[in-house]
């Protein structure tokens, strides 16, 4: 009767939530788990199939939500958190809005995206039969610390989980080191090609997780992400179970999988993993990948994943959320040859981190100034970022503390296209502004 409750009253509160324009992505699940506190404890029991966890850093939401529209596109019922609500409030807001009014919940498999520190507790109530590991890289350093907190977190959460397929990727070294664990059985994914400029990069992992010797790196993508080895331990990128080669990064992208050809029409680098780390734990669920390509068509991604509005021109919405983000976003930036202008927004709430620090570790000079029409900086820490620019030697020129401001002024240039890169609690704001300039009509896609 107390879970029936719970579900009754997380409905009642999404209900309200969404009547004042709220998502309604966790907040039911936080007071349905004050009545019923073991409320998703029966996952396990009512997933048919398997239960696939994504975290990390970098890509958890894309890569949860890709591989719910595989399993969806093959015909299968998904219990997915796809707002990214990734606590286990956001996973008990999910479970009640896919219960029916009797407190039943059906689904063959559950696809979860998870917060990295929020794992260990997650995974006391549900454990997950494969787990995928996307990159760990420095994020919020005021809520999660330095690197080897977090991989203390994932390790204690691995043991909780008992036994579980794990699908790390092969080319972070800060990954591969979960393979390691006594119960875990690993499958590595991985680019085995140089494809990327071999330019400076801030690399988060440089050093052996296991005696800290200072890796040897035969080639790097970006950050500490390539084929590596220790000089000292003998720690080494392992032989990836699902090897991409054969990239091309023009529009539609295209590589390899284990010498089967992929051809999807998604932005940045970085996405290529993403997909790859879907390939594999579809494979390691016992799901056909034959018809991988076909599976993702029906695929939209998230609020910020490289989301395009249509004005006079396309503006751009991408999340960039800490260093490797942002490095990546630059890139992708720096891929368009046509003429842009750049808007960048930072804030410093709670779900930010308050300490922005972190902006002194982005590559911001790279930003190439040949096809750069406008930069406008914006957000709370407006002021910061546009210092951060000073340094860079790039002039900012326009600071405003309106994104919608910024936003009409970039409409207004004779640029080609608008990047709005911004971090988590500017991501909203922004997408309102973008969808009230177009008339509320939601045209992001």
């Amino acid at each position: 009767m107390r879970k029936l409750i719970a579900i009754w009253a997380g409905k009642l509160l999404t209900v309200v939530g969404k009547l004042v324009g709220k998502k309604s992505s966790a907040s039911p699940g936080a007071f349905a788990l004050k009545i019923c506190p073991a409320l998703v404890s029966d996952i396990n029991k009512i997933v048919t199939k398997k239960v696939i966890v994504t975290c990390g850093t970098n890509g958890k939401t894309t890569t949860n939500n890709l591989m719910c529209t595989a399993l969806e596109a093959k015909g299968y019922k998904v219990l997915c958190n796809r707002l990214g609500a990734n606590m286990l409030s956001g996973i008990a807001t999910t479970y009640i809005q896919s219960a029916d009014i009797f407190g039943r919940v059906k689904a063959d498999y559950a696809c979860l995206e998870i917060d990295e520190a929020y794992t260990p507790i997650v995974f006391r109530q549900i454990k997950p039969d494969i787990m995928v590991i996307t990159n760990l890289f420095r994020d919020q350093l005021d809520r999660y610390g330095e690197i080897d907190i977090t991989v203390n977190i994932i390790k204690r959460a691995i043991a909780e989980a008992g036994k579980v397929k794990m699908v790390l990727n092969a080319d972070d070294p800060l990954c591969v080191q979960f393979g390691r664990e006594a119960n875990a059985e690993a499958v590595y994914y991985g680019i085995s090609e140089k494809v990327l400029p071999q330019v400076d990069d801030t690399k988060e992992g440089r050093f052996c997780p296991i005696c800290g010797a200072e890796l040897d790196f035969e080639f790097y993508h970006y950050s500490q992400l390539g084929i590596y080895s220790c000089p000292g331990c003998g720690y080494k990128r392992p032989e990836p179970d699902y090897n991409i080669t054969d990239i091309s990064l023009k529009a539609p992208i295209r590589f390899k999988i284990n010498g089967k050809a992929m051809e999807v029409n998604y932005k940045g680098f970085y996405n290529i993993y993403n997909l790859a780390a879907v390939y594999a734990a579809l494979d390691v669920a016992g799901e056909r990948t034959d018809d991988f390509n076909k599976l993702l068509e029906g695929y939209k991604p998230q609020i910020g994943r490289m989301q395009e509005f249509m004005f006079n021109k396309p503006v751009i919405l991408s999340l960039s959320k800490n260093p490797a983000g942002f490095n990546q976003a630059i890139a992708t930036v720096n891929s368009d040859d046509r003429k842009k202008d750049v808007i960048i927004a930072i804030n410093d709430l709670a779900n930010d981190g308050r300490d922005v620090s972190w902006l002194w570790d982005v590559d911001f000079h790279k930003i190439k100034d040949d096809n750069l029409n406008m930069l406008a900086t914006t957000g709370i820490r407006v002021y910061d970022i546009s210092l951060r620019f000073k340094y860079a030697g790039i002039n900012v020129d326009l600071m405003t503390d309106s994104m919608k401001k910024a936003v009409l002024a970039a409409l207004d240039t004779d640029s080609e296209v608008v990047y709005v890169l911004v971090n988590y609690t500017a991501l909203y704001p922004a997408e309102a502004v973008l969808n009230e300039l177009k008339g509320g009509k939601g045209s992001g896609r």
